[in-house]
């Protein structure tokens, strides 16, 4: 048997990239984008003064941990439950990123952390992530299940057309949700951010200088999105329904079956997914990828400049280039700070304090703008230079 075939599956099997070959994936979040690479994780987001700030932690990557999580089918099974997880995460960090009041936990999320030995921000974030699978739940399976449950007292014999009745049910509801998810305005936002951040990652994938006038050109729908992933997962999940599913009318039965195939749903869709997006150009390949980029015309939207720069110092910081925030146009009256793998707690203080600069709390920084205030200025470019000086001092990995 040819080696080259021996290799190319043994790499994919093991999840190995082809030599030469980086990964960088994405979200968006409020007002930023979130970037993984190879090694770092970066989040970007502007905040109201107009300024971009960043943070970053290593990569979590449980393959590295535990091989068998690189297998195929079970990698899909461990994206899907990272995704969910970090992804919660990453958006409430957005939110304390940008200098947003955070939310006051509950009497119940209070005593869930006391209880526990949590922290009151990983209980909130906890519930927030059970409410959001309930709600799924509910929509996507409970529902299309339940109608299927119905559909089969008038057509008792016919599970093919009761898994299709299921099948369209599930992605009309989908549609309906993003739908109307698209017309609120700060998710309006976050779908340009979307496209902000597909546009800058084809832009690194085409080779070329990360600046916004090269990300500008390229499109917004991009084939591995999670978008696409969650189009493929309904598409599978009639087949797999049909298969291996509870056939019979109680709804009960039915849902638990669903619920216990859709690790292997996922696995095989994630596989699925990254067939796809390596996979030559072939009319055969771009009709399955069409769904999926059809329904990214809803969940991705046209970004303007000051998101694509949002989202370049989020790709170059997951990249680990030494100055992410280079060629950032700065904002009138003031600098641009960037804040490093700082500790959680000090990020969240960071967060509230109206500060002018993220790393105005450093001593050195602070006796430096004082010293500066004290000093009359002659001009008004001596006055910036020193606000400057002050702005870029470092706290804990500052760019």
């Amino acid at each position: 048997m040819d080696k080259s075939f021996i290799q190319r599956f043994r790499d994919w099997f093991f999840g190995r990239l082809p030599e030469g070959c980086v990964s960088v994936g994405g979200q968006a979040v409020m007002e930023g984008v979130m970037m993984q690479g190879p090694s770092v994780t970066a989040l970007a987001v502007r905040r109201s003064d107009g300024k971009i700030v960043y943070r970053t932690r290593k990569t979590v990557k449980p393959g590295d941990k535990y091989p068998v999580f690189k297998w195929p089918i079970i990698r899909g099974c461990v994206s899907f439950v990272t995704s969910l997880v970090y992804g919660m995460k990453t958006l409430t960090q957005s939110a304390e990123l940008a200098g947003e009041q955070s939310e006051e936990p509950s009497a119940f999320e209070k005593k869930v952390a006391k209880l526990l030995h949590m922290k009151e921000k990983d209980v909130m974030i906890a519930v927030a992530l059970v409410l959001a699978i309930v709600l799924s739940i509910a929509l996507f399976f409970a529902l299309p299940t339940g109608i299927e449950a119905l559909c089969k007292l008038l057509i008792p014999d016919n599970e093919v057309a009761l898994n299709l009745i299921g099948g369209v049910v599930r992605i009309s509801v989908f549609l309906l949700y993003v739908y109307l998810c698209s017309k609120l305005k700060e998710i309006r936002r976050v779908f340009q951010y979307h496209g902000a951040e597909h546009k800058s990652i084809f832009c690194f994938e085409a080779g070329e200088e990360l600046t916004v006038e090269n990300a500008r050109k390229h499109g917004r729908l991009h084939p591995r999105c999670g978008t696409s992933f969650l189009v493929i997962t309904m598409l599978i999940s009639i087949v797999v329904f049909l298969f291996f599913g509870n056939k019979s009318g109680n709804v009960f039965l039915r849902l638990g079956s669903r619920l216990a195939l859709l690790p292997l749903v996922a696995g095989v869709s994630y596989e699925v997914l990254k067939g796809l997006a390596r996979a030559e150009n072939t009319l055969l390949v771009r009709v399955l990828k069409w769904p999926g980029l059809m329904v990214q015309k809803i969940t991705t939207a046209e970004p303007d400049d000051g998101m694509l720069e949002v989202a370049l110092v989020a790709l170059k910081a997951s990249l680990e280039y030494p100055d992410p925030l280079e060629g950032v146009e700065k904002p009138a009256g003031g600098t641009e700070g960037a804040a490093g793998e700082a500790a959680e707690e000090e990020a969240e203080e960071a967060a509230k304090e109206p500060a002018e600069s993220v790393a105005e709390e450093t001593v050195d920084t602070v006796e430096k703008m004082t010293e500066a205030a004290k000093e009359p200025a002659e001009t008004e470019e001596e006055v910036t230079e020193a606000a400057e000086e002050a702005d870029k001092t470092p706290e804990e990995g500052e760019a």
